[in-house]
Formats: structure tokens, sequence, C-alpha cells
């Protein structure tokens, strides 16, 4: 999950906003919150793939990895194609893939399709973030009680949430657990690109179209900070790809449990706690943001560690609520120094080295952990994995103290 929210709201602040209706409000948020839903559908179908086409934790791994790969080179190609050619087609574009991607996964026969399936997932989440969330910005008044970024957040990372636990209910409740999910959500998707179809174009200054790979930049004047925020949220982000990619096999291989829906509730847990994360930041003092974001990551986990020691679902569920609260912190924190510190000229593609930095952290332990459960098996792989995040949160909670600034004392 989680994007190219920040980037977008980032680049529409400056800009006047004109109040849109209602419903092409409405049109914009629910394409956004389906296309990011239908990205975590497969999540809790995992185990049942594997048992329907032969395959083992390292696949399961691997197709996840290839959606967060999908969505880093989709940004990084395609990261200002609505500021170029619209808001308007690019969001019927990332639709359609994302009716696509149902499509293809309702044919899937074989493991090869559900890797092309999930680039197709990958390349929607890439265009329907930036997209959405300007398009947002523009339609609501700026002096509207409920704001464009709070909008597109929970549009977001909803969609992220309620996309794992709606299948898991499916797989349980309703005939063939491999095909309702995404008839469902192929039912909606084709309903989104109708919506958004019938809305207006909101931007109101566009640029001619250039196929360019668009450049990662670390800002110089707050490189410790940004590399201190992106370690922290990329920490918190391969906890997030890990539970996504193997929350259902650790259900039902370790705890014995046939409920998907349970296993659904924890990554729904994990994303919707890293939207509440981003909010409650605002309570916290700057300054401590980050070192709280530490503190949480570590105590995540070590509660997922308990509970792959222990067997146990609770610590399991704690683990994942804490994690996404510690993921929300740290990400709203680097966006902040990258919005307010950082020179204005390059933000745009600092905020994309910034989400580029966590989406690779999404894919690559995921598919680390997928080698250490066929080395050994999940619950060591789950525990060596743990360690791993805790030392990295702890490793940045130190830069923090040994750089902190010593308060002058008067003479």
């Amino acid at each position: 999950m989680l994007n190219k929210t920040a980037q977008a709201g980032a680049q529409v602040d400056a800009a006047p906003r004109r109040p849109g209706s209602g419903a092409a409000t409405a049109a914009v948020a629910f394409a956004f919150w389906i296309t990011m839903a239908g990205t975590t559908v497969p999540t809790t179908l995992y185990p049942i793939y594997g048992e329907a086409l032969g395959f083992s934790p390292i696949t399961v791994t691997g197709i996840f990895a290839v959606y967060a790969i999908g969505v880093v080179v989709g940004l990084l190609v395609f990261g200002r194609l609505s500021d170029q050619i619209g808001r308007r087609p690019v969001l019927m574009a990332a639709t359609f893939l994302s009716v696509c991607a149902a499509l293809v996964f309702l044919a899937a026969e074989s493991v090869p399709i559900l890797f092309v399936a999930r680039v197709i997932s990958g390349f929607s989440a890439a265009l329907i973030t930036g997209a959405a969330t300007a398009s947002l910005a523009e339609l609501i008044p700026q002096d509207s009680r409920v704001k464009p970024a709070t909008v597109a957040l929970f549009a977001n990372m909803g969609g992220l949430a309620c996309g794992t636990l709606l299948a898991g209910i499916l797989a349980d409740l309703a005939p063939s657990p491999l095909r309702t999910p995404w008839v469902v959500t192929l039912v909606l998707a084709a309903i989104a690109v109708i919506g958004v179809g019938l809305t207006k174009e909101t931007a109101a200054h566009r640029t001619s179209f250039t196929f360019q790979l668009q450049p990662l930049h670390v800002p110089a004047e707050i490189r410790s900070d940004f590399l201190r925020s992106a370690m922290a949220a990329g920490a918190g982000f391969a906890v997030l790809g890990v539970l996504t990619a193997v929350t259902g096999l650790f259900m039902g291989t370790v705890l014995h449990e046939s409920s998907h829906t349970l296993a659904g509730l924890v990554v729904f847990t994990a994303f919707a706690c890293t939207a509440l994360g981003q909010l409650l930041v605002r309570t916290i003092k700057p300054g401590a943001v980050l070192a709280v974001a530490c503190l949480g990551l570590m105590l995540a986990a070590g509660l997922i560690a308990t509970a792959m020691a222990t067997k146990a679902f609770a610590p399991l569920l704690i683990g994942a609520a804490v994690n996404g609260l510690a993921t929300g912190m740290a990400i709203s924190h680097g966006i902040r120094d990258i919005t307010t510190r950082s020179v204005p000229q390059h933000r745009g593609a600092s905020v994309s080295t910034f989400f580029a930095i966590l989406y690779s952290m999404l894919a690559v332990p995921a598919i680390g952990v997928g080698v250490l459960i066929r080395a050994t098996s999940l619950r060591p792989a789950g525990e060596i994995f743990s360690a791993v995040v805790a030392v990295l949160a702890l490793v940045v909670l130190l830069s923090l103290v040994l750089t902190r600034k010593p308060e002058r004392t008067p003479a």
C-alpha cells in the first residue's frame, strides 16, 4: 500500500481549488477506493491459490513482490501523467486496469497468469494515486470541513484495508472463493469506470505528453532526516508487505485456523492503523514523532515475534495495529520534512524517491522471508524478520539520539 498522495497534494496546494459537485467527488473517491481495494483482494486468497495451483510460500512472496515493483515502475514512469494529459483520462485508465486485473485473476489457472495480474494491479495503483489525489484537491473547496488530503488518505488506505477483509469474508461465506471476490471487485471497478467517465476534467493547466523516467532525488539540505524517515517508514512497509504476503499461510499452517476473514482482519487492521497513524501524528510534538514511530516499530516487531513463538493470534493482531500506527507516523514525518524543508523545485522528485524506497521495502523483504521460509520454516523466518525490523528501527532511534543538538544553557 499505501502512495503518491503527498506529492500530488503538494503540487496542487499552491493552485486555487474550485468546488466540484458532490457526485464527482464521490465518483473519484470511490474509484480510488476500489482500485486500491483490488490490489489487496489476493491477500487472503493466497493459501487457496497455493492449494489449487500447488505452489510454495516463496512463490506467494514473489507474486506479492511483483505488485510492489509494478507500483514503483509506474510511479517513476507515469507519475506526472495526469499533469500532462489531465486527471480524468488517467483515472479512467487506472480503473480500467483494475477491471483488467480482476478479469485476469478470474481466468488465472497458472502461476504466470497470477504474476501478470499482479503487475497490472501495480500499474493501476500507481496511476490512480496521484491522479485521484490531485483531482480531489481540485474538486473539494478549500474551506470545506473535510479536507481533500483526508478524503484521499481514507480512500487510499481504506481501500487497501477493505480489499483484504472483503475477500476474506466472501471466501468464507460465498461459493467459489477464487471467483466470487473477483466478480464483486470486477463489478465495483466497472461502476467506478462509468462514474469517472461521467465527471469533468479538473486540471486547469496541462502540459504536453512526454515519456520520460522521473529522476530520483534525495534532497541534500535534509539528507539525514530524509534517510532516517525513509528507513523507519521502510521498516514499517516491510512488515506490511510480509503481513500481506504470509498472514494467510501463518493462520492456516501454524494456527490451523481456516477462517479467511481472520486473516483479512489482520491486514485490514494494519492498513487502517497506517491511515490513523498519519492523523494521530498531529497530536505529537514534531521533534518526537520519528522517535515514537521507532519505538512503535520495535514494539510491533516484538509482538509479531511473540505471535510466531507462541502460536498466538492476539499478539499478531496487536502487532499489526502498532506497526500500522508507527508506519503512518513515519510516513507523515518524512512527507512533512520534504514539503516544508526541501527546495521547492525538487519536492516532486523527492517525494517520488521517498515512496520508491518504501515500495522497494514492501517487495524485497517479502521475497527474503519467502527464501527463509523455504530454508527453515515460517515461524523461525518470522522471528528472524522481526529481529531485523527491530534492529533497523533501533539504528534510526540511536541516530536520532546521537545527532540531537544539546540545548544551550545561559551563562
